[in-house]
């Protein structure tokens, strides 16, 4: 039990340490992934399109930077910027969407991926606590089933 606590304590350290090394490429692995995102956006009703609007709207934010990444995307020339960036649903129409300048008062301004990656790094403290806290209930265990072990082996040559 012990072997098997420790082997677990040891893929948590590795995957931590992993992560915190390769934070940086997880962001540009992002970054990208999010700007095929908008340019693949309803081409086919797919799940990115789902998640592009439900960053959007949740995070309140528009494009990958600003919402002017819209624009070099194939979805802007047909319908203009999604539904998604609007400020308020009721008051955002085609029209507007379709014209950046008229557009710029009705949507979010703001980018998604500076709001994601500070959202993210902002919940890492909360994680690495969590985290920090199961490796602690982990060595506990490890140190407890050890003491047993010794306890088991150390009667057995008593009984006998």
């Amino acid at each position: 039990y012990a072997m098997l606590l420790s082997l677990i304590f040891l893929i948590v350290l590795v995957a931590a340490i992993v992560g915190f090394v390769f934070r940086h490429e997880i962001k540009t692995s992002f970054e990208s992934n999010l700007e095929l995102a908008l340019k693949d956006y309803n081409v086919t009703a797919d799940r990115h399109s789902e998640a592009v609007d439900t960053i959007q709207s949740t995070l309140h934010c528009c494009g990958v930077q600003n919402y002017s990444d819209w624009e070099r995307t194939e979805y802007f020339s047909q319908r203009g910027i999604p539904r998604s960036c609007c400020k308020n649903q009721d008051d955002c129409s085609e029209e507007d969407l379709k014209d950046p300048n008229k557009a710029r008062l009705k949507v979010f301004v703001d980018g998604c991926f500076f709001l994601v990656t500070s959202t993210m790094e902002s919940k890492m403290s909360v994680v690495a606590g969590i985290s920090f806290g199961i490796a602690c209930f982990q060595l506990v265990g490890i140190i407890l089933s050890c003491c047993l072990s010794r306890y088991i082996t150390n009667n057995q040559y008593e009984m006998v």
